[in-house]
């Protein structure tokens, strides 16, 4: 008889994957982060394991929209107060966070329960090509967005 095999936390090996996101489509790159850091791309995935792998973007503020969404698209936060509700559309945030569009971006894309707040922490996102995890010998990640 033949089971099912279930990776446990304490086995899965884990890499670092490098990213540049110079030139590349926001969502399509979300979409190929998302399914690294949930451990998709391996043959030892379960579905209620973290089994994924650390991602570094680099050249965050390069990233680019397609149609009007640099203009139209909106993020949103609250304050927590009464009538708190901020908005700012996508040019102003790539100005002032770049770093926060790609990690929203992923976050929506992964489980909204404790597993997935375990996976985004996994996420490492900085403005420019400079990043501080070269002790990692992360390996280049090829992205077709």
């Amino acid at each position: 008889m033949r089971t099912t095999y279930m990776a446990k936390p304490n086995e899965v090996n884990r890499k670092w994957y490098i990213v540049d996101a110079e030139g590349k489509t926001l969502g399509r790159l979300a979409t190929s982060i998302a399914t690294i850091l949930k451990g998709k791309h391996k043959p030892e995935y379960t579905p209620h394991v973290d089994t994924g792998d650390y991602v570094i973007v680099v050249n965050c503020e390069k990233v680019c929209l397609t149609g009007k969404k640099l203009d139209n698209k909106m993020y949103y936060r609250h304050t927590g107060y009464p009538g708190g509700l901020k908005s700012m559309d996508y040019r102003t945030l790539l100005e002032k966070k770049p770093e926060m569009a790609i990690f929203k971006a992923v976050k929506g894309m992964l489980p909204h329960n404790k597993l997935g707040r375990k996976m985004i922490k996994k996420l490492k996102v900085y403005k420019g090509s400079e990043h501080p995890h070269a002790a990692q010998k992360p390996e280049p990640l090829e992205v077709n967005a």
